[in-house]
C-alpha cells in the first residue's frame, strides 16, 4: 500500500510539473486553420444564398464582422429584410482581422460597399488569407 501512494505522489509530482509546460501552439494552429475554413466556407455560403433567392431579393446577402478589431464574431445578413441568417462566434484563441463587410449580389459578384480588404485570420505565428474576388465573388484561403 505504501508503495502504491509513493508511485501515486511521484506521478502526481510529475503531472504537476509538466502540465504548465505543454505547448499549446499547435493546437492553436489547427484551431486557425479550422476558423479561416469556416469563415471561407460562409462566404460560399452567402454567396451561394444570394444566387439562389435571386428572384425574391435582388438586393442580396451578406456576411458582416462583428466585434471590432479583432473579429469576436460575423453575421449572414439578408440584406433586403435586414434580418440575420446566421451568427457564429469567433474563438479568443485565434486573431481575425481585415475585411468587415462582404455583399452578394444576385449574380454573385460583390455588391459596391463591400470590403476590398481580405481577412486575415491568425493564431501562433500561423497566419491564413481569405481573400474574395470582387467580379466573380469567388473566396479563396490560403496560407500557411
Amino acid at each position: 500500500m505504501i508503495e502504491m501512494i509513493t508511485v501515486v505522489l511521484i506521478l502526481g509530482a510529475i503531472t504537476f510539473i509538466a502540465i504548465p509546460r505543454i505547448n499549446f501552439t499547435g493546437l492553436y494552429r489547427i484551431k486557425a486553420n479550422a476558423v479561416a475554413k469556416q469563415i471561407a466556407t460562409d462566404l460560399r455560403r452567402t454567396r451561394t444564398l444570394a444566387i439562389s433567392y435571386a428572384a425574391n431579393n435582388t438586393k442580396g446577402y451578406a456576411l458582416q464582422m462583428l466585434g471590432g478589431s479583432p473579429y469576436t464574431s460575423y453575421n449572414i445578413v439578408d440584406i433586403n429584410s435586414g434580418s440575420a441568417v446566421s451568427t457564429i462566434t469567433i474563438g479568443s484563441s485565434v486573431s481575425c482581422t481585415g475585411g468587415s463587410l462582404f455583399k452578394f449580389g444576385p449574380f454573385g459578384n460583390l455588391l459596391s460597399g463591400s470590403s476590398a480588404a481580405p481577412v486575415s485570420v491568425s493564431s501562433s505565428g500561423k497566419t491564413y488569407t481569405i481573400t474574395v474576388i470582387s467580379a466573380t465573388g469567388i473566396v479563396q484561403c490560403g496560407g500557411g
